[in-house]
């Protein structure tokens, strides 16, 4: 909301630019085809409903026109089996046999019986209840035997990627206690696909991705069997399109989320977003961490360190109308992008004056193409700042630097000390690492405190709505001040570990401490002023030689 803290955000980001550490890739999300926005975790996770689903070996059909990946976990046994009732063969984890669909046997195999012919083996493990199913094992083979082959996909309108997609990838999300033991990536529509398929170079960083789903959760022209068509609608349709090669349906009832504004069912999607290259920087972060000086230690040294070992690039763009916009105007054909990191700047080159840098003032600011007038003018894109880019920002944009106060910066950067809970540490303590890496090679603090969360005595989080809390007023009230801070200093708290809040703790410390100290008191002061009225001198506490030569034992 102040207008020299956003101006200094803007710069930061323009200096990222430059040093060629910001990029545009996809962000899996939660996705409102109602509303046509993806969702945070937060909103999608504030309305589930119970709801039955066919079930078809993968429980969203409308993704398998998308797939360009298989994925197994290459730790587990994977067997060949040949159906003896229809001659079919399968691929499964061996866990997962007993699932492979009921059907007659063909006379002379045992009822259930799985017929293992693989070398020095005879199991029956592949029996199914209740069934006369008999499967012939040809082979048994370690799971990372099946990384790299190819394979046929159900259908043909990604075709293009047949080059790099269309083979078999490992992972350890893979698990083994539903489905086949092999799953199919679709990286458009799950975090997990987009991943795998990422560090497989089925996809690659930066590059656009194909999205055959528009907006309103349609399929688009490419899906030429199912275009214009809602993709929950098209479901049973892609099932029956599946060439004669579903194994087994069925359907079940799960908890799924729904968008809490217009009630429809949420699709996770690939969006696009606005990525700060982490990853290239964690080296240097690791290195600005041993500079800096943590208590309690071990936060830096395990929790920090394994977070910055594991970095991912960072996405810092957000659909939404509140918050510091992005300052990149881009071209409509995407080959000129200009980053700005100054309201001059783009005064200079709107020719516009500008006073506020909150969207509803700004977007419709253009700026001419520096290709000519033929091509145009650039826009603004549509996003904001993820709130955590504003507040790492913060050792820069609260003294609205380097607009002003350029010495007192110097002098005073990196931060003497940050002070603040345990779950910053994915969070501020990060940001704040990451973009004063980024822009100095500097940590951004030089010491840093931490505390445990104070939950509630139940374990969870306090919270206003559920009003599992005490009233911190009539904690002091009751018990005094004293005793609370007493309480809290002498808790996990302070070793950066959570503390369950309970009353009767505040209590307990007032009982055995406060009391017993405040008698004690009353009763010195009692007698020396009882023995001041007996015609003795005055007690002075902080005289020694009265302590020194007394030889009674209560003043020793």
């Amino acid at each position: 909301m102040d207008l020299n803290f956003m101006e200094s955000v803007w710069w930061v980001f323009s200096q990222l630019f430059k040093k060629n550490l910001v990029y545009r890739g996809f962000k899996v999300m939660p996705y409102s085809t109602g509303c046509k926005t993806p969702l945070s975790n937060f909103e999608a996770n504030s309305n589930y409903k119970m709801v039955l689903h066919l079930l078809h070996g993968q429980p969203h059909p409308w993704t398998l026109p998308s797939n360009l990946a298989l994925c197994v976990n290459s730790n587990f046994v994977y067997v060949k089996v040949k159906s003896k009732s229809n001659g079919k063969i399968y691929v499964v984890a061996e866990s997962r046999l007993p699932e492979l669909p009921v059907e007659k046997a063909k006379k002379g195999t045992p009822n259930g019986a799985v017929d293992d012919k693989t070398k020095g083996s005879s199991s029956n493990g592949g029996k199914a209840k209740n069934s006369v199913v008999a499967y012939e094992v040809l082979d048994k083979f370690q799971g990372s035997s099946l990384v790299g082959k190819k394979y046929v996909p159900l259908f043909d309108y990604l075709k293009e990627f047949s080059d790099v997609a269309f083979r078999v990838v490992a992972d350890d999300y893979v698990t083994s206690d539903s489905g086949t033991g092999i799953v199919h990536c679709a990286p458009a529509f799950g975090e997990d696909d987009y991943r795998v398929c990422m560090e497989n170079q089925i996809i690659n960083k930066g590059e656009n991705l194909v999205m055959a789903v528009d907006d309103d959760g349609c399929f688009t022209e490419r899906v030429t069997d199912f275009s214009g068509r809602y993709v929950k609608e098209a479901d049973k349709d892609i099932i029956q399109a599946d060439k004669g090669r579903l194994v087994k349906s069925g359907s079940f009832t799960h908890s799924y989320p729904f968008c809490w504004r217009s009630d429809t069912p949420l699709i996770y999607r690939a969006v696009p977003s606005w990525f700060v290259a982490v990853e290239k920087l964690k080296d240097q972060l690791l290195e600005n961490n041993e500079k800096t000086k943590w208590v309690p230690a071990f936060v830096k040294e395990k929790r920090f360190h394994n977070w910055l070992e594991n970095a991912r690039d960072w996405a810092i763009s957000r659909s939404r109308f509140w918050g510091t916009p992005l300052p990149i105007w881009i071209s409509e054909d995407g080959v000129d992008i200009k980053v700005i990191g100054s309201v001059e700047e783009l005064e200079r080159l709107s020719g516009i004056k500008v006073t506020d840098l909150h969207r509803h003032k700004i977007d419709h600011i253009t700026i001419p193409s520096p290709r000519g007038e033929k091509f145009g003018v650039l826009h603004r894109v549509e996003d904001v700042f993820d709130c955590w880019f504003e507040s790492g920002s913060m050792p820069y944009a609260y003294i609205h630097y380097p607009f002003e106060n350029e010495e007192f910066f110097q002098k005073n950067f990196p931060g003497h000390f940050v002070a603040e809970g345990l779950d910053q540490t994915r969070g501020w303590f990060y940001t704040l690492m990451v973009l004063s890496t980024a822009l100095f090679e500097k940590p951004a603090f030089r010491n840093l405190i931490c505390n445990g969360l104070v939950l509630a005595e139940d374990g969870k989080k306090m919270s206003k709505r559920l009003k599992n809390y005490p009233s911190p007023m009539e904690v002091i009230d009751e018990y005094g001040a004293d005793a609370l801070r007493l309480y809290i200093i002498n808790s996990p708290v302070v070793r950066a570990e959570p503390l369950r809040f309970r009353k009767d703790g505040v209590y307990n410390v007032k009982k055995d401490v406060l009391l017993p100290w405040y008698n004690a008191y009353r009763f010195l002061i009692q007698n020396a002023k009882r023995l001041e009225v007996e015609g003795l001198p005055p007690f002075i506490p902080h005289d020694p030689t009265t302590l020194l030569n007394s030889l009674n034992s209560l003043d020793k």
